[in-house]
Order: structure tokens, then C-alpha cells, then sequence
């Protein structure tokens, strides 16, 4: 008689969500040179009734948390950790803009290693189309 497997980590967090149900969990990915349209796809999504996470620093603008390039290049490290929590957290991600560079390219990759549908602002921008 075969034993009940455990659950993955992945499978609780999926378990917990629909106890508490919680609506969907969109992650917003892009180049944060999109921030404005980010926000305004942020604006959708939680008109359509999902919760939103997305990039919440832009270190393309200066800013005196990132002013020095030793502690902004050890930021951007950890900022890229806490982004794909992010999309571990999310039931799906949301590519904003009309531009795909490494960065994006690489959470476009890790959404769908994990199984994460992932939609686009514009599509024709889908590197795996």
C-alpha cells in the first residue's frame, strides 16, 4: 500500500492561499525604465481583483540609497533575491513593456521553471513565442 507523498513547499503555499482565499497573486516583471507603466498595470490588475507585487525600487533614478556603487551593486543583489521571492509568492507574472534585456529574460525563465503562466503587455516580446 503506497504511502502519501508530503507536500512540496510549493503545493502548501498553494494549500495555505486557498484556506485563506486569496484572491490571485499577479507578479509585475520588466526593465524598471517601465515604472510608470508598471504602475499603471498595477492599477489594472487590482481593479480586476488580483494583489499585486512588483519592483519597488527603480535604481535607474538616483537616490541617496544607491548613490554609493559598492553598496548599490550589493543592493541589486539582494533586490534580485527579493524579486524572485516575489515570484515564488505569485500564482502568475505580468511582463510590462515593450523591451525584454537580460534581467527580464532571466525572471521570464524562472516564472516558467516554476509553472507560473506568464502574460505580456506586448506580446510580441515573448522570447519563448
Amino acid at each position: 500500500m503506497p504511502y502519501p507523498q508530503p507536500l512540496t513547499p510549493a503545493e502548501k503555499l498553494a494549500e495555505a492561499k486557498q484556506q485563506l482565499s486569496l484572491p490571485r497573486i499577479v507578479v509585475i516583471c520588466g526593465s524598471t525604465r517601465f515604472m510608470t507603466e508598471m504602475t499603471e498595470a498595477d492599477l489594472r490588475e487590482t481593479k480586476a481583483g488580483r494583489i499585486v507585487v512588483k519592483p519597488g525600487c527603480d535604481m535607474k533614478s538616483p537616490h541617496e540609497l544607491w548613490s554609493d556603487p559598492v553598496e548599490a551593486e550589493a543592493l541589486k543583489v539582494r533586490l534580485d533575491d527579493l524579486h524572485r521571492a516575489k515570484i515564488r509568492l505569485a500564482d502568475e507574472a505580468l511582463v510590462v513593456g515593450d523591451y525584454i534585456g537580460d534581467s527580464t529574460r532571466a525572471e521570464i525563465a524562472y516564472a516558467r521553471s516554476l509553472d507560473k503562466p506568464v502574460r505580456f503587455t506586448h506580446p510580441e516580446v515573448d522570447p519563448g513565442a
